[in-house]
């Protein structure tokens, strides 16, 4: 599960998103991401920058299924990095480089559990009436 720290300036959007992460807020301390709407980067924690300017991360206005969709996919990078430093390359042609699709596994797998889960939540609710 993701766990993200938040530390905004604008008020708005610093409420915004604790709303829209509730149940994936943590402290700076134990955060695997920090959100931010500076382009502040830390050497401590990797930060992903909201903004309406080039170079952010997720350009405003987003809504909150592009925002989980962004932060899950920083965060695999984030957690990728090892893994493709540590692959060979095996292209033949110049310019072409391995394509990796663990992450992609790995979301579809979590969507799909999650699923599963509320198609069982729903039967039961319906069966306990």
């Amino acid at each position: 599960m993701m766990k993200v720290s938040v530390q905004c300036e604008s008020p708005l959007l610093q409420r915004s998103l604790e709303l829209f992460l509730r149940g994936h807020l943590t402290s700076l301390r134990h955060c695997d991401l920090v959100i931010r709407d500076k382009n502040i980067r830390d050497l401590d924690h990797p930060t992903f920058v909201i903004g309406s300017y080039a170079g952010a991360d997720l350009i405003k206005p987003f809504s909150k299924a592009e925002l989980f969709h962004a932060l899950t996919h920083r965060i695999g990078e984030l957690k990728a990095v090892p893994a493709v430093k540590t692959l060979p390359e095996q292209s033949d042609e110049v310019g072409e480089t391995p394509v990796s699709f663990e992450i992609l596994e790995h979301h579809i797998e979590k969507l799909t559990r999650e699923y599963q889960a509320n198609i069982v939540k729903a039967i039961r609710a319906f069966y306990e009436k």
